[in-house]
């Protein structure tokens, strides 16, 4: 069994090789991926850390202490791209990389840090990768959750999972706030984000609108963040709050960044902005219906995870992305009023001032 060499020791200080983490690409899993790079430049201070990225994700990098740099390159998901592969392995080639954490376990990620003849190629068994990979990790299926599968690779071969990980962190410097603020011409008062997508209409709680409009009538400004596909979403939650909602949907992730970070108290579906938002600090509810809030929740915490608790169903958690039983009442059970209440509550425990 061919066990890591550098990865099983005690660190090597005097190593400035450069490790590069081929991460899961999905906005959630990408933040959660901060949390590798922290337990890396624990162990190596002195090895700078690169992020893969695609350009989707590439904003969250600028944000991110301890990392040097993001390699910015779109694979397509439904084939090899034989040629695209080549040219990735020829740029990280010339970076000189010593090692390289393959997060997913898919054979396809592991093929350009192996064609770029990266010394060390860290991940688990999986996919017939053999060749591909060079430092094999087995046991991920025993790993409780999605955080400890990947974190482990960033440890000691063989050592045992911390009590907790370093939370995911990204900061964002207050004038760009500022500057964010001027440009979208919003108020420098405390705002509610509304975050209504999701991967999967199972994990999309349906009453925005409603909780838009009984927070402006609160005497709170509303801003509706997500990407291109909430933009029929946010155009219904302006239309049931009126002018005190502004639409911020688009297609730029740093115009979702900067509003979480902008944002007095953010409420979100189970959703990579959610993730984005607890790990920018901000007050962040949660609402987890066909998801386990233990599985899936940031490490950051959250201010406040917002579940169904009138009837025990046995369905729940189904970890599916489309409702086929009970007829979605693990979501639907879910008042927009206890919602909006459970957010002032929140912003008066951060310090906000709050018209009732």
């Amino acid at each position: 069994m061919n066990r890591d060499s550098q990865l099983s020791g005690s660190a090597d200080r005097s190593d400035t090789r450069p490790i590069l983490i081929v991460p899961y690409m999905w906005i959630g899993d990408f933040v959660r991926n901060h949390t590798v790079v922290r337990v890396l430049k624990e162990r190596w201070p002195n090895r700078p850390v690169d992020l893969l990225t695609t350009s989707l994700c590439a904003p969250l990098v600028d944000y991110m202490p301890g990392v040097r740099a993001g390699i910015v390159w779109d694979l397509p998901r439904s084939r090899l791209a034989v040629g695209r592969q080549f040219g990735l392995a020829k740029l990280l080639r010339e970076r000189n990389y010593g090692t390289a954490l393959v997060l997913p376990r898919t054979w396809k990620a592991a093929i350009a840090p192996a064609l770029a003849g990266i010394p060390e190629r860290v991940g688990f068994v999986g996919e017939f990768r053999f060749g591909l990979l060079n430092r094999w990790r087995w046991g991920e299926k025993k790993l409780p959750r999605f955080i400890d599968k990947n974190a482990a690779l960033a440890q000691p071969y063989g050592a045992p999972l911390p009590p907790e990980w370093p939370v995911p962190q990204l900061r964002v410097p207050a004038e760009d706030i500022v500057r964010w603020r001027q440009a979208n011409g919003l108020s420098a008062g405390a705002a509610v984000a509304l975050a209504p997508g999701s991967v999967g209409v199972s994990k999309r709680w349906t009453y925005y609108p409603e909780a838009a409009r009984l927070l402006v009538e609160r005497g709170l400004e509303v801003w509706v963040v997500g990407g291109p596909a909430e933009k029929g979403l946010a155009q219904e939650i302006v239309a049931a709050g009126g002018p005190g909602v502004r639409d911020l949907t688009g297609t730029d992730l740093r115009n979702g960044v900067l509003a979480m970070a902008a944002a007095g108290v953010s409420i979100s579906n189970d959703s990579g902005l959610m993730h984005i938002a607890a790990a920018l600090g901000t007050p962040t509810m949660g609402i987890f219906g066909p998801t386990s809030p233990y599985l899936w929740a940031p490490l950051n915490g959250l201010a406040a995870t917002v579940v169904q608790d009138k009837s025990v169903l046995s369905c729940q958690p189904c970890q599916s992305t489309i409702c086929k039983m009970n007829d979605h009442r693990c979501m639907r059970d879910i008042a927009a009023s206890e919602v909006v209440g459970i957010a002032q509550r929140v912003l008066r425990e951060a310090g906000a001032r709050v018209t009732t």
